[in-house]
């Protein structure tokens, strides 16, 4: 015979609830925001050992630069579409109760007449302060953002961050640090490109150039050519003429010890096309390494699916369809520009690198490996 069950007993025990979580302390929050030509991103964050671990994210886009080229002003839509989604971001640094952040623009501020008018409409509406950096300060960003992703290996670096309105290319010499403290050397570098007060080895610059062509504004150069195929190869043409004085060994073989790191939406779809993914997922393409045969083969599938194949392509989205072919462009110019056959891409670009300047200037990352 069973056992008789307790009287009111369920077939299940009832479960426990586990408390909350704990909210994180707005005293060891961060933020991060980069307006830039196409989007407005924020990150909000918290150190954790050597990184950061992301508390609330926001991703829009703008179109902030829609026009620019023609006009050389920030049309009132786009100042519109900005302003809605920077207070979207003011709810969630306040929610969070964020004290510690710095907010950016970047090229089409940098290019606009009327960019001023922005920031001040920006300041009424929302509360928020926006910084419109120099390329230089961008390109640094960028670089940083990049570094747990550098190999120990690596004695010549090329960071490209490929935008919606430019292009910064740092070139990178690290042959004189340490293996082991190459990646380490790079994160140094927020204090400045020419940091010589750092008594521990710094990576050296080289070079690095601010190209006034993202995916937006190379676009727009050739919106007039109707074949899609020509189109992809003036631009991409035009693209490396715009780098001829800063790329010394585009004519020499591929070596070992030269490394490029991309980051931008370009390279991250380029990637996700490469893998096959249906859904996106950083975990698979944030540091995947691939080759230039590997690269061409995507480009190559987006040329033969043309306009309309590309705007049903799940892994291109709706978002990037219109942009996928210059910043493939852009793309393959650097891939044949710089000594290497492969390239490292990169989920992280100049929010990260806020991120990592403000704490490391504060001192709350621990100073240990990536």
């Amino acid at each position: 015979m069973a056992p008789r069950r307790p009287k009111g007993a369920g077939a299940f025990p009832k479960p426990v609830e586990s408390p909350a979580p704990k909210p994180p302390n707005p005293d060891e929050l961060y933020a991060a925001l980069d307006l830039g030509t196409n989007s407005c991103r924020m990150l909000i964050a918290q150190p954790k050992g050597s990184q950061f671990h992301v508390v609330d994210s926001f991703s829009k886009s703008v179109q902030l630069g829609s026009g620019l080229e023609r006009s050389g002003r920030l049309s009132r839509a786009s100042m519109g579409r900005t302003v809605q989604a920077m207070r979207i971001c003011g709810q969630k640094l306040r929610r969070h109760k964020v004290t510690r952040m710095r907010l950016v623009a970047t090229e089409a501020c940098r290019r606009a007449k009327n960019a001023r008018d922005l920031v001040k409409f920006v300041r009424r509406e929302t509360g928020l302060q926006l910084d419109i950096i120099e390329p230089e300060e961008e390109a640094r960003l960028a670089v940083i953002s990049c570094a747990p992703l550098v190999s120990t290996k690596t004695e010549q670096l090329l960071v490209v961050d490929i935008g919606g309105g430019s292009t910064e290319l740092v070139w990178i010499d690290l042959s004189t640090v340490p293996n082991h403290d190459r990646p380490r050397a790079i994160m140094r570098l927020h204090a400045g490109f020419h940091n010589a007060d750092s008594p521990f080895p710094v990576a050296r610059v080289v070079d690095w150039i601010s190209v006034p062509l993202g995916v937006a504004t190379l676009r727009d150069q050739f919106n007039d050519v109707q074949d899609d195929a020509a189109r992809y190869a003036l631009m991409s043409w035009f693209f490396e003429e715009n780098l001829a004085d800063f790329a010394p060994y585009k004519d020499e073989q591929a070596r070992e010890g030269f490394q490029i790191v991309g980051t931008s939406g370009t390279v991250t779809t380029v990637a996700a096309s490469h893998l096959g993914l249906k859904r996106y997922d950083r975990t698979k393409v944030d540091g995947l390494r691939m080759t230039s045969d590997q690269i061409d083969k995507v480009i190559n599938r987006y040329l033969e699916l043309g306009p309309e194949g590309r705007r049903r392509d799940p892994r291109i989205g709706q978002d990037r369809q219109a942009l996928i072919m210059s910043g493939a462009a852009i793309l393959q110019a650097l891939l044949r520009s710089w000594p290497t056959d492969r390239l490292s891409v990169a989920d992280r670009g100049l929010r990260e690198g806020l991120l990592y300047a403000q704490m490391s200037a504060d001192g709350v990352l621990e100073d240990g490996p990536f």
